[in-house]
């Protein structure tokens, strides 16, 4: 009692963190800040928030980092400041809502921490806006349904109608042909529709990402990616990854593809494929579930225009697209495969020059 009312603090137990420890490993996202504004500390939870690391935000003025949350001054006065579900904007990654609390260190004049903890989904979202984006989605369907149904069934109809009015059989075999092509795209776009609704767990086994990435890389060459560099940004010294192999390759080709059609009006197209060990990453794969070490990182980058503002928030929603022919299907399903198999995917804007960033972490085998 008498140790507690001194306000001392026992001696350290035999194998306890030490304070470093203990401001690197919490889940919370903390900067340390100085009495100019200059970030000092980051933690690891910090750096995934804010796609940047630590080395490269210290020394940096706060408001080069992130934009706060509309009010906010620096406050060096010792009386703190706090904004709740507030919107910030990271410079290396998306806009994000976050609870933004800064508080004064004692005994350290003009030093403060500053924590952002992110706002969980459930209070982002009211009633109303939930029911807008079901509303938007099933609107979406239904458009894009209506579309891509209509105009094979036109030509279905009118090849038919040539058929029966076809007395000779001259050209009856390929309006047959048409006819078999248009149902069997209407097949497949029913069977990309069903890709959503397969709730069989992932069959999840050690996997070497190599040779996956090598063949991904070689069908986009000789393919939807042809003319278009492809360049490799490797870690060799990556563990096998928990995977299930069928479901990562179409996470991949999805992405590249992706990236090449971002790329169709660029003078100079480059798709950057990398990976990388991320040490201390977890992250939660949806809100209702635990928190998961997620150290191996994939990132498809491409040097195009990347995504509206308006529908950047909304890549991963179904029926969302920023092409004209596009139909919102793509990014939903890497979305879908990459969290069954217990992962995340991002989408953000980062590097200089800029580039649009897919990053997919997935665990590791041993993990």
């Amino acid at each position: 009692m008498a140790l507690a009312r001194s306000g001392l603090r026992p001696p350290p137990q035999p194998g306890e963190p030490d304070l470093t420890e203990l401001f690197g490993g919490m889940p919370v996202a903390a900067l340390v800040l100085d009495p100019l504004d200059r970030v000092v500390r980051a933690n690891m939870a910090c750096e995934h928030l804010l796609n940047h690391s630590e080395r490269a935000m210290i020394g940096q003025r706060f408001d080069r980092v992130l934009a706060p949350p509309e009010g906010y001054v620096g406050r060096r006065d010792g009386r703190g400041f706090a904004a709740y579900d507030v919107e910030i904007e990271p410079t290396r990654s998306p806009r994000t809502r976050v609870d933004f609390i800064e508080q004064p260190i004692a005994e350290h004049p003009g030093w403060r921490i500053v924590t952002l903890h992110q706002a969980p989904t459930s209070r982002r979202l009211s009633v109303g806006a939930d029911r807008t984006a079901g509303a938007r989605a099933a609107i979406g369907a239904a458009a894009m349904l209506a579309h891509e149904i209509k105009n094979p069934l036109s030509g279905i109809r009118g090849a038919a109608q040539l058929l029966s009015g076809d007395d000779s059989g001259e050209g009856r075999e390929e309006l047959t042909r048409l006819i078999t092509a248009e149902v069997d795209r209407i097949a497949a776009l029913i069977d990309r529709m069903q890709d959503f609704t397969d709730t069989r767990p992932p069959k999840l086994t050690p996997e070497n990402i190599y040779p996956l990435l090598d063949h991904a890389r070689r069908v986009a060459l000789a393919g939807f990616a042809r003319g278009i560099v492809i360049e490799e940004r490797f870690d060799p010294s990556l563990p096998p990854v928990m995977m299930d192999k069928d479901a990562f390759q179409q996470v991949l080709m999805n992405l590249l593809k992706n990236a090449a059609e971002a790329l169709k009006d660029v003078v100079e197209p480059r798709i950057v494929l990398s990976t990388q060990y991320r040490h201390g990453v977890a992250m939660r794969p949806a809100p209702d579930q635990p928190r998961r070490w997620l150290p191996i990182e994939l990132s498809v980058a491409d040097n195009g225009p990347g995504a509206p503002p308006d529908i950047a928030k909304h890549l991963f929603e179904p029926f969302v697209s920023g092409k004209p022919e596009g139909k919102g299907l793509g990014l939903p399903l890497v979305e879908k495969l990459v969290r069954d198999m217990g992962g995340v995917v991002e989408y953000a804007r980062a590097g200089t020059p800029e580039m649009t960033v897919f990053r997919v972490n997935l665990p590791r085998a041993d993990g």
